[in-house]
């Protein structure tokens, strides 16, 4: 019996810059290491939530900001409530920062680049 293909979510990561490069270093397959102030990593379930805060607080602080799109395993990611950070479609995965390795393992594909922004 052949395998099943793997279940997707879509998850998208609203970035700057430095991080931006980071990605790119790894081969768009994963997310960098939290810095000590980071303790979570958090991507969101929504590209508008995405887009909003890649212009309007990226852009502000880093001067670009980009918004990044990449699959994880569904089933991995059910250990992680969804999280309402504001209205309806403002919802964040909360992912704890020594988490992120084993999150990485189970991105599908590569991390997309999809929209940019700049000052």
């Amino acid at each position: 019996m052949p395998d099943q293909p793997t279940r997707t979510t879509t998850l998208w990561r609203p970035t700057g810059p430095v991080e931006l490069d980071l990605v790119r270093e790894l081969g768009w397959r994963a997310w960098p290491p939290r810095l000590p102030e980071q303790p979570i990593f958090y991507p969101v379930l929504n590209e508008d939530y995405a887009v909003k805060i890649a212009r309007d607080w990226n852009v502000r602080h880093d001067g670009a900001g980009y918004v990044t799109r990449f699959e994880v395993d569904t089933a991995f990611l059910a250990r992680y409530p969804v999280q309402r950070a504001g209205g309806r479609t403002i919802l964040e995965l909360w992912v704890p920062a020594e988490e992120l390795d084993e999150f990485n393992a189970h991105i599908v594909g590569e991390i997309e680049l999809v929209h940019e922004f700049h000052a």
